[in-house]
């Protein structure tokens, strides 16, 4: 299976948000810098709310900026039997009601959402507690992992 389609559509995503993301910041920052901002008396923050604000925004810009750079570093290559789930497998799981979801390990860029030939794709981290119980797992294995107090279970599927 060729991902190369997907991590393309993933470098698109991150680029546009990218791109949203320093349009905010810079409408952030001209609010804040604004002469219409400056306190008038100890008691207007509007001038302060709006350079958190404007904070705010550009750690955002930067956030983007490294998960664009992670996935830009990164090769999708095919998953080869025998070799445990790692950074860029593609991964097929049902939990005990035989809910199915597809999921990507990245580098970044946890929660993305992406609709992919006829899968919709969710990015998940190594740093997830997902992303870790799956990390060296296999097809026909299964994960448990405590989810608001409960255990939940998966079935590796797949794995790409």
């Amino acid at each position: 299976m060729d991902k190369n389609q997907l991590h393309q559509l993933i470098l698109e995503r991150l680029h546009a948000d990218l791109a949203l993301a320093e349009r905010a910041a810079l409408s952030a920052h001209e609010a804040a810098t604004h002469e219409e901002n400056v306190a008038e008396n100890k008691y207007d923050t509007l001038g302060l709310e709006a350079a958190y604000l404007a904070a705010g925004q550009a750690r955002r810009v930067e956030e983007i900026r490294q998960a664009l750079g992670a996935w830009q570093r990164l090769t999708l290559r095919p998953f080869a039997d025998g070799q445990g789930i790692g950074l860029g497998a593609l991964v097929w799981l049902a939990d005990a009601r035989d809910n199915r979801q597809c999921l990507l390990l990245g580098p970044d860029s946890a929660g993305l959402k992406l609709r992919w030939q006829t899968e919709e794709v969710l990015v998940i981290s190594p740093r997830a507690p997902l992303g870790q119980r799956l990390l060296g797992c296999a097809a026909g294995d299964e994960v448990e992992i405590r989810i608001g107090g409960g255990l939940q279970r998966f079935a590796i599927l797949r794995v790409a």
